[in-house]
């Protein structure tokens, strides 16, 4: 048989919770969901029903925030005096969906002219993550000047930056979700909003960029309206959540335990799905029949990339100019824009993926419990996009670099594993080597770095000493965790209706995945890039057929067939709806095959 084009995975069933699955159970809940929550959650929830049907009661009062008060007086005197404002973001998804809140928030809700707002944008090629010196540079020449700043998505790590700003007389609002520091938030900000400060009493530490913003937005709403500032019939925020719902979803925040994030994203889909807005609607025609409802799965696989792909190839401007357009056809022209970026994208992804995982295959073999693939001729773009894909194969805490803008040095992504907080094992290389780094940022799941190109192999053997300190003894390996396996009768559309009264689905709850043993009846390679396998499943003794879609089940076309029709193969698997001339039909979404050896 063919050698497959992943590193074969170890499948392993989720252990329950028995304490969650009888809570559940006592609740009311159907047996094979709380089979599922049982999988994903641990012991203390307090309620199983609220994270199933979330809903904005689960909302903390945005005044929890630490410098929440500060921060709104400061936003109310700007609109008083009538000040200049900055709204300086992050490119990617969550920064651009921040800004667009906060934009939409200053000038159709609190009447703030678009001339007296500022976007602010750095580019990633030519300035990086943040708030960056080149950023600042422009900002400090620019004509009107602002006179305060509102970050979103980033602004944490940025102290020298900010006291730039703060120097020339500019005040800094920061709003961010990104860990802070181990010297805190930044003393030269005037307000820094922030879940993850150890001074904060807002009980959820997950939240988005987006989510920090809009409660700052929905504070600033409710004092205006106390002070008189606008009319008590001022529509309160939740227009704004379907972006809320998008910056959270393609951020990776936690959907697990957060009933908090769960309510921004349900709620957040529940109105674009009935929106008409511009941009929604544009993405509606140019999915076409493919499209059926905005889900979590759309933001995060569909929508959110072409966001994000714009931002990591080009300027991130078309994809802010998409969210805010109020005709359709100004939203269908950014979206070609952003669809056309994706595309190119996809062929750099695919260079970088090969190169980085030569690199990731040798350490791997060597050994080592982390990765760290350095590609001269990659692009900064997809650095995030690649290190996942080394992480989905390999099963290990991922940093991929590429040139950076500044002579000398490397910009990185990393991505981690679950059990690996990422930004804390930066900390901890800087720890070891002060200045190594000429600067990081980011949060468990995944963070940004800067290093000097002449201290590569210094970097590589302090990171993996770093994961090594929080594994412990434990060592890595790929795997894929399912629900284990369903029975005949269940493979049906019932079943997977009732599954999706779980969603949304995300990082820390993820998607169920079943396994179980199915004979192949036929099966051919299909795709523009012929790599990927359609095949017809039946169970024995179950007397149907069921369609089953592998992708990237080949490592290039033409490689030979990893089994042939008659096999009996065991699957790992999603229930996934079909729709083909408006008819419903269950396909099986594979993640793995492998030969039954009998």
């Amino acid at each position: 048989m063919a050698e497959l084009n992943r590193e074969h995975r170890k499948v392993i069933e989720r252990p329950l919770n028995r304490a969650v699955y009888q809570q559940a159970l006592a609740e009311g809940v159907h047996p094979l969901l709380a089979r599922i929550l049982a999988g994903r959650l641990d012991s203390g929830v307090v309620s199983v029903s609220a994270l199933i049907n979330p809903g904005l009661q689960q909302l903390a009062n945005p005044e929890l925030l630490a410098d929440i008060q500060p921060a709104v007086k400061r936003l109310q005197q700007a609109l008083q005096e009538q000040q200049q404002i900055g709204i300086l973001t992050d490119y990617d998804v969550d920064g651009i969906t921040s800004h667009v809140v906060i934009y939409r928030t200053l000038t159709e809700y609190l009447g703030v002219a678009p001339a007296r707002i500022s976007s602010l944008i750095g580019h990633r090629m030519q300035d990086g993550y943040g708030v960056s010196d080149s950023l600042v540079n422009r900002i400090l020449s620019n004509s009107p000047r602002p006179q305060l700043i509102i970050t979103a998505d980033c602004g944490s790590s940025d102290e020298a930056r900010i006291a730039r700003l703060k120097a020339a007389g500019i005040d800094v609002l920061v709003t961010d979700h990104h860990a802070l520091p181990k010297e805190g938030p930044p003393p030269s900000a005037f307000a820094v909003i922030n879940p993850t400060r150890d001074d904060c009493a807002y009980p959820d530490k997950t939240l988005a960029g987006c989510a920090v913003a809009w409660l700052l937005m929905s504070a600033l709403r409710n004092a205006c309206v106390t002070s008189g500032w606008v009319p008590a019939t001022t529509p309160k925020l939740s227009a704004l959540l379907p972006f809320v719902a998008l910056g959270t979803v393609a951020d990776c925040v936690s959907l697990g335990a957060s009933a908090i994030n769960r309510a921004l994203v349900r709620v957040g889909l529940e109105l674009m799905n009935a929106s008409t807005a511009p941009c929604w609607e544009a993405f509606r025609q140019l999915m076409g029949s493919n499209h059926q409802a905005f889900t979590a799965t759309t933001l995060g696989f569909q929508l959110g990339p072409r966001i994000n792909a714009r931002s990591r190839m080009a300027d991130p401007y078309a994809a802010l100019h998409f969210l805010l357009a109020e005709q359709i056809e100004a939203a269908s022209y950014q979206l070609q824009l952003l669809d056309s970026d994706n595309q190119d994208r996809r062929l750099v992804e695919k260079e970088m993926v090969h190169s980085a995982m030569a690199a990731a295959e040798q350490q791997v073999a060597a050994g080592l419990q982390s990765l760290v693939a350095y590609v001269e001729d990659g692009h900064s773009g997809v650095q995030g996009i690649v290190a996942s894909r080394l992480v989905e194969q390999h099963g290990r805490p991922t940093v991929v670099l590429t040139p950076a803008a500044d002579e000398g040095q490397l910009s990185a992504s990393a991505r981690s594993v679950p059990g690996i907080h990422i930004r804390d094992a930066l900390q901890r290389v800087d720890d070891y080597h002060p200045g190594l780094l000429v600067r990081f940022g980011g949060h468990q799941g995944a963070a940004g770095l800067t290093l000097w190109k002449d201290k590569l192999v210094i970097f590589q053997q302090a990171f993996e000493r770093a994961i090594c300190v929080q594994l412990g003894d434990r060592r890595l390996s790929p795997c894929i965790y399912t629900d284990g396996e369903l029975g005949a009768g269940l493979l049906s559309l019932d079943t997977l209706n009732l599954i999706q009264t779980l969603e949304p689905f995300g990082r820390e709850f993820d998607a169920p995945l079943f396994a179980g043993v199915f004979r192949v009846d036929s099966l051919r390679v299909v795709g523009a890039d012929p790599v990927h396998l359609l095949l017809q499943l039946s169970v024995d003794g179950d007397g149907q057929m069921h369609k089953g879609i592998w992708f990237r089940a080949l490592p290039h076309a033409g490689a030979e067939l990893p089994f042939q029709a008659g096999d009996l193969i065991r699957i790992a698997y999603q229930l996934e709806e079909n729709i083909f001339r408006d008819r419903r039909s269950l396909q099986l979404n594979i993640s793995q095959a492998a030969v039954v050896v009998t």
